[in-house]
C-alpha cells in the first residue's frame, strides 16, 4: 500500500468503514475497515513526517470518526462522511506536503 497516497488511505478508512457497516447492517464490521485504513495510515504517516506528526494526523483520523456522528445529524449521514473524509485526506496531503 505504500504507492497509496496516505491521504487516499485514510479517506477510504472513513468512507469505506461507514459503508461497510451500514451495507452488511453489522457496525463491528465497519469498525474493522475503519481500524484496519487507519492503522496502515498512521503507519504511513509515521514513515513519511515522523511520530509527533502521524500522531496528530491519527488523533485526526479518530476525530474525524466521532465528529461524524453529530454533523450527520446536521447535514445527513453521507454528506458528514465525505466531509470528514475530505477534511483528513487535505490536512494528511498539507503536513505530507511540508515533509
Amino acid at each position: 500500500m505504500a504507492g497509496i497516497p496516505t491521504s487516499v488511505v485514510a479517506a477510504s478508512g472513513l468512507v469505506g468503514g461507514y459503508g461497510v457497516a451500514r451495507w452488511t447492517k453489522k457496525r463491528p464490521l465497519g469498525g474493522v475497515v475503519l481500524a484496519a485504513a487507519g492503522a496502515v495510515a498512521a503507519r504511513q504517516w509515521a514513515g513519511k513526517v515522523g511520530a509527533p506528526q502521524a500522531a496528530a494526523l491519527t488523533g485526526l483520523y479518530v476525530a474525524a470518526f466521532a465528529g461524524s456522528h453529530p454533523l450527520a445529524k446536521k447535514v445527513g449521514a453521507w454528506p458528514s462522511v465525505f466531509a470528514v473524509a475530505g477534511g483528513v485526506a487535505l490536512a494528511s496531503w498539507v503536513v505530507e506536503s511540508r515533509a
